[in-house]
């Protein structure tokens, strides 16, 4: 007979001990620590399971197995299949995280229809809404289709077995805190609950060889809900990012097994659902004011992808005694930073000024290539003085005020030139066997004095 005991385990972390506790050990957080019952000598129907289908799995040498050549399967989605590292791998369990209300949701959605509508049988499982809250959302995305089954259940023992049953090409579990796992005692949502599940599904993509989607809550704090093991677990780790006053979404790869990471695909949300943004670096300068002070534009290298962002900033004198430093998709102790390196070394009495930083469009960087554009644009606006419209700025700078070299630099003069800028100040360095483009004008630099005076000369 199974014997009843009673744990505390740590929400955030994972951490078990016998007795509650007001900090955990583990992670130092406090009151995190929620009373579970676990149950040992118990063997029932999930653990009586024989692995791989009931196939007898014994070691190989590595190459005497026969691998065939990745294959992958394209959805509709050219951003998605980037993210993806070139589309979906059989047999792949893919986590995507994202704030309430961003789409994550409406995303797999998008693309379970598109993967219906190229003949796949997909199992949309829904643990949050009912099949008829399913299919009004369904309609408001003219989402019709044969092959794309829904499914409102959130016990595993039942997924499984409504995929042991339809066979669906694809599996889409909406969401795993909702989910639970009928040997675990804990509640749904718990960390024994999310590991456990996810570890079955983990083994159901791997066993049945069809790819598995889950979407994951996250903390107030950005992170994915539940204990860290969780996205160590899966093959890909997604973040569907933005905010809630802008239209766009980021969609970025931060662990893929199966392609690079720090991948991002746009989108953009319209009332029929999510769009591609094919050319998001023009879209996010149509609307840059023209002669303003504190504006310039970057290069910056997301993933495989350039895109140019405009920067701005805004530096007016403080009326406290200690002034503030306040940044939006720039990390704010870059800009503190950037400010102590212009004081020093360039002469400009920032101490007193309050300092305003912003990445228009809801874009987050943090590529060390934007330093110089950082630090242009706050000169820029110190000063009021505007920058050239058709001016773009690469580059790294030192703590001795220095311009350092950046990668794959190749690739960001050509898109700053297909967007008809003229002018390109990048390090010295990076000079070396590169050729401008037509009617592009490449400035080497190798300080921060040397960058200014070439800019507000």
């Amino acid at each position: 007979m199974a014997k009843v005991k009673t744990k505390f385990v740590c929400q955030n972390c994972g951490y078990e001990s016998p007795k509650w506790m007001g900090r955990c050990p583990g992670c130092g957080q406090w009151n995190t620590l929620a009373e579970e019952l676990s149950e040992t000598g118990r063997s029932g129907r999930w653990a009586d399971r024989v692995p791989d289908g009931g196939r007898a799995v014994k070691a190989v040498p590595i190459h005497a197995v026969e691998a065939p050549e990745e294959s992958r399967i394209l959805t509709g989605s050219k951003e998605f299949n980037r993210v993806l590292g070139g589309g979906i791998v059989n047999g792949s369990l893919v986590l995507i995280g994202g704030d309430p209300g961003i789409g994550k949701s409406t995303l797999l959605l998008q693309v379970s229809h598109q993967l219906a509508e190229q003949g796949k049988k997909v199992l949309y499982v829904s643990g949050e809404e009912s099949v008829q809250q399913t299919k009004l959302r369904a309609e408001r995305l003219s989402i019709r289709s044969d092959q794309l089954f829904v499914y409102a259940e959130t016990n595993l023992a039942d997924i499984d077995a409504a995929i042991r049953q339809l066979k669906p090409d694809f599996a889409v579990i909406d969401s795993i805190q909702t989910v639970y796992h009928p040997d675990v005692a804990s509640a749904p949502g718990s960390v024994s609950q999310v590991r456990e599940c996810t570890g079955e599904l983990m083994r159901m993509a791997k066993t049945y060889g069809i790819p598995v989607f889950i979407v994951g809550h996250v903390t107030k704090e950005g992170a994915i809900a539940g204990p860290k093991i969780l996205e160590h677990m899966v093959d890909t780790v997604l973040y569907f990012e933005g905010e809630r006053h802008h239209t766009f979404r980021i969609l970025r790869a931060v662990k893929n097994r199966f392609g690079s990471t720090n991948e991002i695909g746009i989108f953009e949300m319209r009332d029929t659902g999510l769009e591609e943004v094919e050319n998001p670096s023009e879209l996010f300068l149509e609307e840059r004011s023209s002669g303003a002070s504190g504006s310039t534009v970057v290069v910056s290298m997301e993933g495989t992808r350039p895109i140019l962002v405009e920067i701005q900033a805004l530096i007016t004198p403080t009326v406290f005694g200690y002034p503030r430093r306040m940044a939006t998709g720039i990390d704010q102790n870059r800009v503190s930073l950037l400010m102590a390196v212009l004081e020093k070394r360039a002469g400009l009495l920032l101490q007193n000024q309050d300092a305003y930083l912003k990445v228009t469009g809801g874009v987050k960087l943090d590529e060390p290539a934007i330093d110089l554009a950082i630090a242009v644009s706050i000169v820029s606006s110190f000063r009021d003085r505007p920058t050239g419209r058709k001016d773009c700025f690469i580059g790294e700078v030192g703590l001795t005020g220095e311009v350092r070299r950046v990668s794959r630099i190749d690739q960001r003069i050509s898109e700053a030139a297909k967007l008809g800028f003229e002018r390109i100040f990048l390090p010295k360095n990076n000079l070396g066997k590169i050729s401008a483009p037509d009617g592009v004008q490449l400035i080497g630099v190798s300080t921060i004095n040397e960058t200014l005076s070439l800019v507000f000369s």
